[in-house]
């Protein structure tokens, strides 16, 4: 009844386009930006980068990253509305684009030769942490409950070994500023010698956040 209540009072509504009825409507879902991931850079994801890619110069630590969608109105609106405006079921809608574009980029090869993605070789699932600071102001942290729900999708252990130490807001950093922000900002508590990760994150700009998790990870 109270659920019932909520909806008649707040009626659920697109993130996109505002339609009332569901998160995110059949019109929406129909043009989201997927990345196609033949076309995708195998190292970094970048769309169009399969064949020449500018965005993972100088070496990139994952040894294949797979983006599910482009940075757009759509895309921006699910990881805005999750993390800034509190709708927690985002979590699930975040998880299932990632693992639609997961299953997409088992059937292309990374730069080894092997799948990009192979559910059989991932030992663990974890998430780059939020900062203390976004912590405190939210309440929670957005990456575990997304990692929850696609835990849920793919059947792979969450561990939760990563914690953010220092760092500011990358969103209004460029490229160096953030690589810079972020060095030696994130650390592993435990132990993953050996492990096979997959490691996920909401969104990649510039990488940075992406690959000092994964340096950390390394060590």
């Amino acid at each position: 009844m109270a659920e019932s209540a909520e909806e008649l009072l707040w009626p659920t509504r697109c993130v996109s386009c505002d339609m009332p009825g569901e998160l995110l409507c059949q019109q929406c879902r129909d043009t989201m930006p997927w990345i196609a991931q033949r076309w995708a850079c195998p190292v970094c994801g970048a769309p169009f980068g399969w064949l020449t890619c500018t965005s993972c110069e100088g070496g990139w630590e994952p040894r294949a990253t797979i983006c599910a969608l482009g940075f757009n109105r759509t895309a921006s609106q699910m990881v805005a509305c999750l993390k800034d405006r509190f709708e927690l079921r985002l979590a699930g809608v975040n998880a299932a684009a990632m693992a639609t574009a997961l299953d997409e980029a088992s059937s292309w090869p990374a730069l080894d030769g092997t799948p990009r993605y192979d559910v059989n070789n991932i030992d663990v699932l974890c998430f780059v942490p939020a900062t203390s600071a976004a912590y405190t102001r939210r309440g929670f942290d957005h990456m575990e409950m997304v990692a929850q729900e696609l835990q849920r999708f793919l059947g792979i252990p969450l561990f939760d070994v990563l914690v953010r130490t220092t760092g500011q807001d990358q969103r209004k950093l460029g490229r160096e500023e953030r690589a810079k922000n972020l060095h030696g900002s994130v650390e592993a508590i435990d132990d993953v010698a050996g492990m096979r990760l997959l490691l996920v994150d909401n969104v990649i700009t510039t990488g940075a956040s992406m690959r000092e998790a994964t340096r950390a990870l390394l060590l």
